[in-house]
């Protein structure tokens, strides 16, 4: 009303392709925002688990049906990890000197194809465990970069990303020892790294995506932009990719061709900032970010509803319990368990 009224005061002075753009916008954005109420999605339950840690917490996976780890900490004073052994209600923090030590945070976690979780952060720092995170061994690869994905898609080659202020990044490959292989460096940030084969992956960051099939040897741009790409999701050659930006795409086909299915900087949309992404099956998926923002999916990501707020934190992870609920954590060591 109060739109219309300002619209009727200056119209006399308004040429006729002026004011139907104006009324056009306005009728857009009005649609947009009524559009956001009325998705807003009411949860079961929400229950706030003790994480263990009042750190940022980056990661959580879980290994098997029983055993989860999630890890994070303080860039420069404060290595966090923790193991639950009971699919995710409770939570143990790794006390060991191999951790403690450290005093940096992690930001990348995978789990390699033998089985071992590979942690990674500040100063070339790895953390890696064979026993499902009951021990960790640590490593530093030399050139004391700051990682924020990595993984042995083989066993005896390590491929690991860094990132510089979104402003360059460096692929590094090593050896079983973590000594250097090579390095790739690229004038623009990564935030992480996707290994589907041995051979076959993807890293992802500032406005791009780039595949190997060589195991890291090369590597070759994707056409997609459009965001700072956060994070990525894959089953088989279906793939999503989420961005900073509130941007969410798809591929059908291992990245030959990308679509783009949420748009985030469409002014008529609600604005999202999205950190993470995780799909159930090729329609139900969620995405969270900051400000406690988490959207839903149930048609394969054309269409998302925001869920009512449970934090004003920056959730940054998200995964499927076994029993198909939902982890979110992020900053001040928050972590939910929602039932669905």
């Amino acid at each position: 009303m109060h739109i219309q009224r300002i619209i009727g005061k200056y119209a006399p002075a308004l040429q006729p392709q002026a004011l139907a753009g104006i009324l056009a916008l306005c009728t857009a954005l009005t649609v947009g925002i009524s559009s956001c109420k009325k998705d807003l999605l009411h949860l079961k339950n929400v229950q706030q688990l003790n994480s263990q840690t009042s750190c940022r917490i980056n990661n959580v996976q879980f290994i098997d049906s029983k055993t989860a780890i999630l890890a994070g900490g303080e860039i420069w004073s404060k290595t966090a990890v923790c193991r639950s052994t009971d699919g995710g209600y409770t939570w143990i923090a790794d006390t060991s000197g191999t951790v403690t030590g450290l005093g940096k945070a992690m930001f990348g976690m995978d789990i390699a194809p033998s089985g071992k979780t590979y942690l990674c952060g500040v100063d070339g720092d790895v953390l890696h465990s064979a026993d499902s995170g009951n021990t960790w061994n640590f490593n530093r690869i030399d050139n004391w970069l700051h990682y924020v994905g990595g993984t042995f898609a083989k066993p005896d080659t390590g491929i690991f990303v860094s990132t510089v202020l979104q402003r360059q990044c460096t692929i590094t490959r090593v050896n079983a020892r973590f000594q250097i292989i090579d390095t790739q460096t690229f004038l623009f940030g990564l935030n992480g790294i996707k290994m589907m084969t041995p051979d076959r992956g993807y890293i992802y960051g500032y406005g791009t995506v780039m595949q190997t099939t060589n195991g890291g040897a090369t590597w070759t741009f994707q056409d997609v932009k459009g965001d700072n790409f956060t994070a990525m999701e894959a089953h088989g050659d279906e793939m999503w990719l989420c961005g900073s930006s509130g941007g969410i795409y798809h591929t059908l086909n291992g990245g030959v061709n990308w679509e783009e299915l949420r748009n985030g900087s469409d002014i008529t949309q609600k604005r999202y900032y999205l950190r993470c992404i995780t799909f159930k099956d090729s329609n139900t998926g969620w995405a969270a970010g900051d400000n406690g923002a988490l959207i839903y999916t149930d048609d394969g990501g054309r269409h998302w509803a925001q869920y009512e707020s449970f934090t004003t934190k920056c959730l940054r992870t998200i995964s499927i319990c076994p029993n198909g609920d939902l982890l979110v954590a992020g900053d001040d060591g928050v972590l939910f368990r929602i039932a669905l």
